[in-house]
């Protein structure tokens, strides 16, 4: 049935041709957005009617039935000039001469009144041979048809494009296969105005928080997205090679090493809004590729960084969920799970949290040890070292009961390579990851700015990868981000915080490929 369209379709196309009309225009003439026509028309009809109400000397003004004196008064039928592009939604015959066209064009849908006596052969050949879904472009005059609808009484129509496959626009409800609809996101987004709007929420998002940062005095910056080593996070690279050089590279796991050599070199604020590629695997909340908010400021450390990112969701709550203040409480929806996001969030130790969910204390290697036996990979876990366990068993028991906004402060420095250390703890660094519904959301440190620690944690770092086959962990140390904290990085703070992730939650949408416009998929079966 498809193709049957299909060559009805290009039959049109033909006809088009054949009558001297380019079914695909060049250029485009100048018009407006269906929603600016609307609006401005509104505006007008208003002033009109406020003066029809001076002139004619009542409050009961019907611009469809007007006294025999009201154009001697200089009363008339509201109406402007107007000129609208847009993809043709519907179309409605009313006899041999005259059609509805229903345009949209973005923001907001146009009806159009053609009359074959005022579009002439031209644009009544247009109108034979148009299709649901095809472009068009329409100049008259914006009026208000009998039964009120703010309707364009075409006197010109172009032809601007045609779809030669059906579109599965609005009306027909959308596309039903959900794999479909991530393969042709173009399709869903014709079919979905929900969708649209998800997206369009993503871009207000993003908007927002560069303002939230430009407005705190951030500079936002660029970094490479291919690094000659991978670093600055665990995670397997992807792989790509230089010709010219004759050299591997790697598309970027994390900013994080770059933004702080700008430290280094005298920006005290700096962020960078853009994507980390992980050769990971796929679920409802991970892609391989991804989009990441990093951050780094001068002087502060992960209190301050806490605070920052507390003020900026909450400030993301306010203007996309629900006013924040006085006091009141503030839940969301998130999939089946309703999420208390009133501020201030709870700020809780990662080891007072491991014993409140596990009842073991996490230094207690013993009964740690037994925990672990329990886990369904225990043989592979136990290979590792006490607080790569630790850390395990905090993924596995811990992570899916954090629900509401919670801090988990104060993490094992074994598993946070390039965070200072709690003054006082060997074994302790000042590291914080924000969890909402048992999801991460951002990781922060008060970041290590020694190179004579920071090295040996690299060394460190790297020989633990070699001895137990930890393919996510670097097995390259990069020496001249050693080289450059040798000319000294003032304390900082920094954070990573997963822009997809909180698209999703601020939208309601429980997986993460409905907040990315085209998520990566498998080969369809018997694609080249």
């Amino acid at each position: 049935m498809d193709n049957e369209y299909r060559e009805i379709r290009l039959e049109k196309a033909a006809a088009l041709r054949a009558a001297g009309i380019n079914p695909y225009a060049v250029r485009t003439p100048e018009r407006k957005r269906a929603g600016e026509l609307r609006v401005a028309f509104e505006k007008h009809e208003s002033a009109a009617l406020e003066a029809a109400k001076q002139a004619l000397g009542s409050d009961e003004i019907d611009f469809n039935n007007l006294p025999e004196d009201a154009e001697a008064k200089g009363v008339a039928k509201p109406s402007i000039p107007g000129a609208v592009a847009g993809r043709v939604l519907a179309m409605r015959a009313m006899g041999k001469k005259v059609a509805f066209i229903d345009v949209w064009s973005e923001d907001a849908k146009i009806q159009l009144f053609v009359h074959q006596n005022n579009v002439g052969e031209d644009g009544w050949t247009i109108f034979e041979n148009l299709d649901l879904g095809d472009f068009l472009w329409a100049s008259g005059d914006v009026q208000r048809t009998k039964t009120g609808e703010i309707s364009l009484f075409a006197n010109g129509l172009k032809f601007l494009s045609k779809a030669i496959a059906v579109p599965p626009l609005e009306k027909s409800g959308g596309l039903k296969d959900i794999e479909t609809r991530y393969r042709k996101r173009y399709a869903d987004l014709l079919a979905s105005p929900d969708k649209r709007a998800v997206f369009a929420t993503r871009s207000a998002i993003v908007a927002r928080i560069r303002s939230f940062l430009n407005d705190r005095a951030f500079m936002e910056v660029e970094t490479p997205m291919m690094h000659p080593i991978p670093g600055g996070a665990s995670a397997r690279p992807f792989i790509t090679h230089h010709n010219a050089l004759d050299m591997e590279l790697y598309m970027r796991i994390a900013p994080e090493l770059y933004l702080k050599r700008l430290l280094v070199g005298g920006f005290e604020k700096v962020y960078e809004i853009n994507r980390n590629f992980r050769n990971e695997g796929i679920d409802h909340t991970h892609n391989p590729e991804f989009t990441m908010l990093e951050l780094y400021e001068a002087y502060g450390d992960y209190h301050s960084i806490m605070d920052l990112t507390e003020a900026m969701l909450v400030d993301l709550i306010d203007q996309f969920i629900a006013p924040v203040g006085d006091g009141q409480k503030i839940e969301i929806q998130w999939g089946e799970q309703t999420i208390n996001m009133t501020p201030p969030f709870r700020r809780a130790g990662y080891g007072e949290v491991f014993t409140e969910h596990t009842g073991v204390d996490m230094e207690n290697e013993g009964a740690v040890r037994a925990l672990a036996k329990k886990l369904p990979n225990s043989e592979e876990v136990l290979k590792l070292d006490h607080w790569k366990i630790v850390d395990e068993l905090f993924d596995e028991h811990v992570q899916d009961k954090l629900i509401d906004p919670v801090f988990i402060i104060d993490y094992p420095k074994v598993i946070s390579p390039l965070a200072k250390q709690v003054e006082g703890s060997d074994d302790i660094c000042e590291r914080f990851e924000i969890f909402i519904n048992g999801m991460e959301f951002a990781n922060a440190f008060s970041e290590l700015n020694d190179p004579v620690e920071q090295l040996a944690r690299f060394e460190s770092q790297v020989q633990k990868a070699i001895a137990t086959g930890d393919v996510e962990a670097p097995r390259v140390i990069d020496h001249d981000y050693v080289e450059a904290l040798e000319y000294g990085m003032p304390p900082a703070g920094g954070l990573g915080l997963g822009i997809d992730r909180l698209v999703m939650l601020l939208t309601n949408q429980i997986s993460i490929r409905d907040v990315l416009l085209f998520p990566h998929m498998r080969k369809e079966q018997g694609a080249e």
